[in-house]
This record gives C-alpha cells, sequence and structure tokens, in this order.
C-alpha cells in the first residue's frame, strides 16, 4: 500500500464534514473530479469504502467513521511536530503554559514567581482557555505544558505532575438562601427549584442530562449564577472569578480534584523538563498534612 499523504485526510475530512462532494471541493478551493478522484484512491490503497454515495446524498461506512478519529490524530501530530520542530528552532523562545481562566491562580501565580528565578527554566507565556481546552492545545503544539484537573480533563497520552488537591465549591447567587449556609452536600444542590446546576460538556463533547443551562465558558456561568439562574461546582481554587454576586460553600462530598501540571508524554525538551521538575517542588510544598 502507497503512504498516505495528510492531503489524503484533509480530503477526506472536508467530505466527512460537509457529506457532499460539491461543497467539500469548494471548501478545499479545488473542483469535484479531482476531490472524487482522490477519494476513490484513498478507499482502493486502503481496501475499504469510506463513502456510501446513494440518492439521499454521501454517508459515512463503519469504516469511514472509524477513520474520521485517526485522521484528526493524524493532522493534529503533524501539526504539533510542526510547532515544536519551529520551536526547538528557537531555543530563546517562551514556553506556552494552557490553563482555564481564573483556575488554580495561586497555584500558577506560585509556579511563575519561582520559574522567573530559575535559570534553567525559559520564560513562560500564559496562554488562557476555556473549559476543557487544555487537551487540544497540547495535542496541536500550541502549548507546551498545561494546568489540569484529574478526574474532569482529558489526560490521555500525557505525563503529569500533581500541584494540589482540593476539595470542591458551590457557587451560588449572594440573594439565595443557600448563600447562608457553611457547606452543603450534592444532594441538597442537585435539585433546588429554580436554581439548576449548570452542565458542562463532558470530554467527548457532549453534555449530560439535566434541567440546567448548557454552558461552555465560565463568563457565560458567572452571568447566569449572578442572575440566580443556575449554580455550579468547582474547585475550591478556581473561585479566583469570583464575582460579589457569588457565594462560594464547600461541598462536602464532592469528590477531590487534584490539580496537574501536564505535558506530551515521552517529551524530550529541556524546557519542560525543567519546568516539569519546578512543578514537583511545588507540588511538595504545597502537600496539606
Amino acid at each position: 500500500m502507497s503512504d498516505l499523504e495528510t492531503r489524503d485526510f484533509r480530503y477526506f475530512l472536508a467530505v466527512a464534514d460537509e457529506l457532499h462532494f460539491g461543497r467539500a471541493a469548494d471548501l478545499l478551493g479545488i473542483t469535484q473530479p479531482p476531490l472524487s478522484r482522490a477519494i476513490q484512491q484513498l478507499e482502493s490503497r486502503l481496501g475499504v469504502k469510506l463513502f456510501e454515495r446513494n440518492r439521499r446524498g454521501v454517508e459515512l461506512t463503519d469504516a469511514g467513521r472509524v477513520l474520521v478519529s485517526e485522521a484528526h490524530t493524524v493532522i493534529d501530530a503533524v501539526e504539533a511536530a510542526a510547532h515544536r520542530t519551529r520551536r526547538a528552532g528557537s531555543p530563546r523562545g517562551p514556553l506556552v503554559l494552557a490553563t482555564k481562566a481564573g483556575a488554580s491562580l495561586e497555584v500558577l501565580q506560585r509556579l511563575l514567581g519561582e520559574a522567573a528565578q530559575r535559570s534553567d527554566v525559559p520564560d513562560v507565556e500564559v496562554l488562557l482557555c476555556e473549559v476543557g481546552e487544555q487537551a487540544a492545545l497540547l495535542r496541536g503544539g500550541r502549548a507546551d505544558v498545561a494546568i489540569m484537573h484529574r478526574p474532569v480533563d482529558d489526560l490521555d497520552g500525557f505525563d503529569t505532575e500533581e500541584l494540589l488537591v482540593e476539595g470542591q465549591v458551590a457557587i451560588v447567587p449572594a440573594g439565595h438562601f443557600l448563600a447562608a449556609r457553611t457547606q452543603v452536600t450534592l444532594a441538597e444542590i442537585r435539585d433546588i427549584p429554580g436554581l439548576p446546576l449548570a452542565r458542562w460538556p463532558k470530554l467527548d463533547g457532549s453534555y449530560p442530562d439535566g434541567p440546567g443551562p448548557e454552558v461552555r465558558t465560565q463568563s457565560a456561568i458567572a452571568q447566569l449564577v449572578a442572575l440566580g439562574k443556575a449554580l455550579l461546582v468547582i474547585p475550591a481554587s478556581s473561585r479566583a472569578w469570583q464575582w460579589p454576586q457569588h457565594v462560594a460553600i464547600p461541598v462536602t462530598d464532592a469528590v477531590s480534584i487534584t490539580t496537574v501540571l501536564a505535558w506530551p508524554a515521552g517529551s524530550r525538551s529541556a524546557g519542560i523538563g525543567a519546568f516539569g521538575r519546578l512543578a514537583a517542588e511545588v507540588g511538595r510544598s504545597e502537600e496539606r498534612p
């Protein structure tokens, strides 16, 4: 079988996304005949049908659905390799650290402060992102390291160093009756009339069932809580973005959250290695009795 090229995967994904050869060709900036030939050649080399063509249009086969996931992985890996190679060719470039805005602020400040005093650690550039975006930034090579949280973030394929283990808090409207409580349980906040739990996307991008609003950004949920339309449960250290209209209450039976520094497994970057060792030192100093 001939070696496949990234172009083969890009052409395939364009058709898989559009389920229409004409629209896919327009997106790729080519005409439809060469795109059709490219897909036929790809199917021939793989020995499987990727699409079913019928009067209803174009549909993915079982093999095609598998290739969608694999093709994204290949393209992400190629782009990540290009990003990392460019940075390796610029040894004085900064180490890019991805983190959710407002997450683990005190630990992050400690890391950055210590890094600034270490000659073996490169300058650190902070790349702020929304919930669940760190994994893609690492895999795509846009970030070298990331602050992430176990068990809620996708840590597959990453090496990690633990920084902090902590409990979680419920963020509720300041005017709500719950705001006077010193602690709550998950059962007590799960079915409050008029104040549903906000629903964050799961690792696969889908949302859990429930009456609460679907949210993806911290600014959106902050506004909803302030308006008395929802509450949320987050790691205690992530409440750095808490508004005056919010109150944080410890949730006694919520699962503990472990804040970690993550980076691609097997990385040989000296800068990442030095930053990982620094994270280990900070994590040991943050341990609670």
